[in-house]
């Protein structure tokens, strides 16, 4: 029954860890990315004129619209460069307020008049080595120019725009240790996209369907374009948590079917101890069927009552976990500083079918055994 409790513990504990991540994951995201970003099905960048953007602006829900473009590109601050995440996008972004949860230093601004201004996550600014507001020293963004193969190198052959460091967010670490945020004109002249744009992002209103505006949305850009929630920007990273939570179950599950291995051990024993208690039975006119339900019940019972203690551990140790972070990540600049964790309905059922579908196979053997006891030679 111990066995059993543990296995099954261990599966609700892990599995609620996985759902509580997960959660984490969404949450973080969902305050960071656009309700909706559209991408081109085909090529890199894309361009819409300005009265398919007001088309789009008058769909009921959407509070904003803000063109991006994204590429890789050099920083170079003082005497330290780094490979950025260049985002340029619009004022219309800030007006969400999306970064104001993950501020750490500064102000947030993109542009002021001709000026352009950056914000950089936590470890490009470490990295670089930022100090803000001192009004000295610019970040300098650096990319090339289309260059001929085998042409010689030039210094006209890049493209060079100098913003200032205005403020230090931090996302989490992929983001912290990539992103570079200007405004979308100074990333236009950097990367050279005039009148262009490597995504479009939606801003929605919380009270609205997300799927009534995709389909908005689709009918008025047609199918050349691909339509992103938030977990369906993230979603390769999702899927691997999924998988990863998907692989750990099946690892517990075969730890848990090892563990129960002694209630096939414990039942084969009992048959073979009880072999003249059988023998009676039957002689008083109980069938090999009745004798085989005597000890799948056994097994049952055994695995009952493991499994309920387990849950009830399980569920417990859940509740103060996520009432008290029992147990810490042990990472200081996490996003949570305990284990998340939540419990899902499915996982309880899945794993209570796992346990009994296991006690099922380990007492189905000494079942067998025990109603081929011949009751004539064992009284004899």
């Amino acid at each position: 029954m111990l066995g059993v409790a543990v296995g099954t513990m261990a599966l609700i504990i892990v599995l609620s860890v996985f759902n509580g991540l997960e959660d984490v994951l969404r949450s973080v995201y969902n305050t960071y990315d656009p309700e909706l970003k559209v991408t081109p099905t085909t090529g890199k960048s894309f361009s819409l004129s300005m009265e398919a953007l007001d088309e789009i602006r008058k769909i009921e829900g959407i509070t904003g619209v803000s063109k991006v473009i994204e590429d890789n590109a050099l920083a170079r601050y003082n005497q330290e460069q780094v490979v950025v995440r260049l985002k340029g996008v619009e004022k219309s972004f800030l007006n969400t307020q999306k970064l104001d949860t993950f501020l750490m230093r500064g102000e947030l601004q993109l542009q002021e008049n001709d000026k352009n201004y950056a914000i950089l996550g936590a470890g490009v600014a470490y990295a670089l080595g930022v100090r803000l507001n001192d009004g000295l020293d610019e970040i300098e963004l650096i990319y090339p120019k289309n260059i001929r193969p085998g042409a010689l190198p030039n210094p006209n052959a890049i493209r060079r725009v100098n913003v200032s460091p205005s403020a230090i967010i931090s996302v989490d670490v992929k983001i912290d240790e990539s992103l570079l945020m200007t405004s979308y004109e100074a990333a236009a002249k950097v990367l050279d996209y005039t009148n262009r744009m490597t995504s479009l992002e939606i801003y929605v209103a919380n009270n609205q369907n997300l799927n009534n505006v995709k389909h908005q949305l689709q009918e008025r850009l047609g199918n050349e374009f691909v339509f992103l929630d938030s977990d369906e920007q993230h979603g390769e990273l999702l899927r691997a948590v999924k998988i990863e939570k998907l692989f750990v179950y099946i690892a517990l599950t075969f730890i848990t079917l090892i563990a129960s291995f002694n209630i096939f051990f414990s039942l084969s024993m009992l048959a073979i101890e009880k072999k003249k208690d059988i023998a009676i039975l039957l002689a008083l006119g109980a069938t090999a069927r009745t004798i085989r339900h005597i000890f799948l019940k056994q097994g049952f019972l055994i695995a009952g009552f493991g499994a309920g203690l387990g849950l009830v551990l399980g569920l417990v140790f859940c509740h103060l976990q996520d009432r008290f972070g029992l147990v810490g990540m042990g990472m200081p600049n996490a996003v949570v500083q305990a284990y998340p964790v939540k419990v899902i309905a499915l996982d309880v059922v899945g794993v209570t079918l796992s346990v009994f579908l296991i006690a099922v196979l380990t007492s189905f053997r000494p079942a067998a055994l025990a109603a081929q006891v011949e009751a004539r030679n064992e009284l004899h």
